[in-house]
């Protein structure tokens, strides 16, 4: 099952009102649970596995992080049982890479518990990206829901017009981490990434597909990723030669509040971002592929974000 599908799934279920009709005229109207609700249903669920669960930390080098041998680190959950031999190992909730962050979505503070094994080298991911991961997607009960583990998947992390992101808890923890450093090519058509973020997530369901049931996904259910993040992408919804990413202007991570003309559309899904009728990309003056460095009257502000330039001088 695709991860961009099941997003989408979410997208109608969310956006659009449905009802069924029946032979007498009657009508039925899906009303999804309560969030706060499901929320403290999820959070107890989830706090449970990773008081009962280790993964195979014993098997990467935390001396070294970013050793060649833990390039080829893939996390695995465990449950700690006699039966498993392993009662003596440190639960993921004691384990020191576990970490959370509060995401705040509608009235509900999420706590999102993500394990960072290793944050990567390389480059910082941003909400707006689009990013090539290895991962894998399972319920708590290990059942397997989606999977890029051997070529990596490349998707958008955000939801924008056409193009279909991941669920909000997902992103959320991508973000944490950096991209590789570098690669090798091992000769055989196989590459070997080298330095990247490494890492798992565990996810309510008001940060994933909530109500949306699927053939292996129940509605409500808490979810987790473990990931290899590899690479970043630039994106650039609007078509203006500026990358999305640096249209969050003030870097906070949510391209929506940046609306520079006022005009109700945020800079980065708008292709004329200073409303004076010449598209963003026809401002980029030297025609170097950046609209970002042209201030035609010298006043600090380019003159994509700048509605008084005189483009005649």
């Amino acid at each position: 099952m695709n991860l961009r599908k099941i997003t989408f799934a979410l997208l109608v279920v969310l956006v659009t009102a449905f009802s069924c009709g029946t032979d007498d005229g009657d009508t039925f109207t899906f009303v999804p649970r309560d969030s706060q609700e499901v929320y403290d249903e999820n959070i107890a669920e989830i706090e449970a596995f990773l008081a009962t669960h280790t993964y195979n930390y014993d098997e990467f080098d935390f001396a070294n992080p970013y050793s060649l041998a833990n390039d080829t680190f893939k996390i695995v959950f465990d449950t700690i049982s006699e039966a498993n031999n392993n009662l003596d190992a440190i639960a993921l909730l004691d384990r020191p890479e576990l970490l959370f962050k509060t995401v705040t979505q509608g009235d509900v503070d999420y706590k999102l518990y993500y394990l960072n094994v290793r944050e990567g080298l390389g480059q910082a991911t941003h909400p707006l990206d689009a990013v090539n991961v290895t991962y894998n997607g399972t319920l708590l009960d290990g059942t397997e829901f989606d999977g890029a583990d051997v070529d990596g998947l490349t998707f958008n992390l955000s939801s924008v017009g056409s193009s279909f992101g991941v669920v909000d808890g997902f992103r959320e923890a991508l973000i944490e981490f950096r991209m590789r450093d570098g690669y090798t090519e091992n000769g055989d058509g196989t590459t070997t990434n080298h330095n990247y973020g490494i890492g798992a997530v565990f996810i309510p369901s008001g940060l994933g597909y909530f109500s949306t049931g699927t053939a292996s996904i129940p509605s409500y259910s808490p979810i987790n990723f473990t990931f290899g993040l590899l690479t970043r992408i630039d994106t650039d919804y609007d078509l203006d030669s500026i990358p999305s990413h640096l249209e969050d202007l003030d870097g906070d991570g949510d391209g929506l509040n940046e609306d520079t003309d006022g005009d109700g559309v945020a800079n980065f899904i708008d292709n004329d971002d200073d409303n004076d009728g010449v598209l963003t990309i026809d401002e980029d003056i030297d025609q170097d592929g950046d609209p970002t460095n042209d201030d035609t009257d010298g006043d600090g502000i380019p003159n994509y974000l700048d509605y008084d330039t005189n483009l005649s001088n």
